[in-house]
């Protein structure tokens, strides 16, 4: 990975993700690698890698390391197939390192085809746990985004309960965590878009407004400003 560095992309990767003081990923350093670059990486080395390099780089100081110990995690999860107990041992491993998981993109990449995957015929109230009480965003994060495996099973209960315990909390909920409750609410309403509007109509009111325009991005125009007129 560290021969893919290109340092000239450095500079606005820090950018894009926020890295300055006082930002959400303040002090994350970063390789200048590409997500594809590190895609590449992985499709290449995934079934070298044990746990212990897993570890390793999880731990990692440089993001793309951790972006590859994620994809990797992911992958060998996704070939373990009939292996549960390969299966249990990725999804363990993801639960007990997620204070590395710390950036959206890393949670976006990983949570879903792993953890949402892994909770598709099982008890699921891990994701509301660390919805309602993860010590970091990122791990609140977890807990809605890991429900769109579910979504696109065709399983939406879980989405519409977990965004229910965001809009519940009393405390001033951060942006990225509006977008993403906004984000998996609009794929939910993919499948049923008479669900999500009646969900809306009965919340739109005391919806933080940015989740709200991100649940309404496929309604037609005039029907995204009457919701949007709800909340002025």
């Amino acid at each position: 990975m560290m021969s893919k560095s290109d340092p000239s992309e450095v500079a606005g990767l820090s950018r894009f993700f926020k890295c300055g003081p006082g930002q959400y990923g303040e002090g994350d350093i970063f390789l200048g690698i590409k997500v594809p670059v590190t895609r590449a990486v992985v499709r290449e080395c995934w079934r070298k890698v044990g746990f212990d390099e897993l570890e390793q780089c999880i731990s990692s100081e440089y993001h793309e390391i951790r972006l590859a110990a994620l994809l990797t995690l992911v992958e060998i999860f996704a070939q373990a197939k009939k292996d549960k107990a390969l299966q249990d041992q990725c999804v363990q491993f993801y639960l007990s390192h997620t204070k590395y998981i710390n950036n959206w993109d890393l949670v976006d990449l990983s949570c879903y085809p792993l953890l949402g995957r892994y909770l598709i015929d099982k008890d699921r109230s891990i994701l509301y746990h660390l919805a309602r009480n993860g010590e970091s965003i990122w791990e609140r994060r977890i807990g809605m985004v890991s429900t769109m495996a579910f979504v696109r099973a065709g399983q939406l209960d879980d989405s519409y309960n977990i965004a229910q315990i965001f809009l519940d909390d009393p405390k001033p909920l951060h942006d990225l965590l509006q977008k993403a409750v906004g984000w998996l609410l609009r794929e939910a309403g993919k499948h049923d878009m008479d669900r999500l509007d009646s969900w809306l109509q009965a919340r739109a009111a005391s919806m933080p407004r940015t989740m709200l325009r991100y649940a309404i991005e496929k309604f037609p125009e005039d029907r995204r400003q009457a919701f949007l007129a709800a909340t002025s």
